[in-house]
C-alpha cells in the first residue's frame, strides 16, 4: 500500500549559516556601530539582542533575510516576548520549531478526511503518515496540503509504493 510521510524538519546547518550571516552584516552596518546587538544560536534557539526596540526589530529583519536566502521558511520560528536585558537592551528568545505537535497533526489529519479522498492518515510522533490504495490519491493530499496554511512548514518525505 503506497504511502509518505509528512514531516516538519529544519536544517539546523542553514540556521547557523544564516545567524553567522546576519552577525556579520550587523557588525559592518553602519546604523548598528556604537551599539550592542548580538545574534547567538543556542541549541533549540536562538537569543537576539537589541540595543533598543528599534534595533531589536532591525535584528529581527537581517535575520529573517538572511534565513530567506537560505531557504529557511519564517514559519519555523516561534518568536517569544521582548524583554529587557540591561540598561535599554532588549532581548528576545526565538525558538526553533521541529516536528509536528500533537494539536497541529491532528489538524493535518482533519484536513486530509475534509478532503474526502480515500487515504488514511496517521499520526506517529513528530510526523503524519498518509496511506492509500492510490499514489495520484497521495499526490493529491501533497497537493492539498501545499495549498494551504497550517503555520509550520511541511516537508513530504518517504513515498513508497
Amino acid at each position: 500500500m503506497p504511502s509518505f510521510d509528512i514531516v516538519s524538519k529544519v536544517d539546523m546547518q542553514e540556521i547557523d549559516n544564516a545567524v553567522n550571516q546576519a552577525l556579520k552584516e550587523i557588525l559592518q552596518r553602519y546604523d548598528f556601530k556604537g551599539t550592542h546587538n548580538e545574534i547567538k544560536l543556542e541549541n533549540e534557539a536562538i537569543v537576539l539582542l537589541g540595543a533598543d526596540d528599534y534595533k531589536l526589530d532591525a535584528v529581527i529583519d537581517v535575520l529573517k533575510g538572511k534565513l530567506a536566502k537560505r531557504n529557511v521558511s519564517p514559519k519555523c520560528l516561534d518568536f517569544g516576548k521582548k524583554e529587557p536585558a540591561s540598561g535599554t537592551a532588549v532581548r528576545q528568545r526565538v525558538a526553533i520549531v521541529q516536528g509536528i505537535s500533537k494539536e497541529k497533526g491532528k489538524e493535518i489529519c482533519k484536513l486530509i478526511k475534509n478532503s474526502k479522498l480515500k487515504v488514511q492518515a496517521q499520526i506517529m510522533d513528530d510526523q503524519v503518515r498518509v496511506s492509500g490504495k492510490k499514489i495520484d490519491d497521495l499526490q493529491s493530499v501533497i497537493q492539498l496540503l501545499k495549498g494551504q496554511d497550517v503555520g509550520i512548514e511541511l516537508q513530504f518525505i518517504n513515498m513508497r509504493s
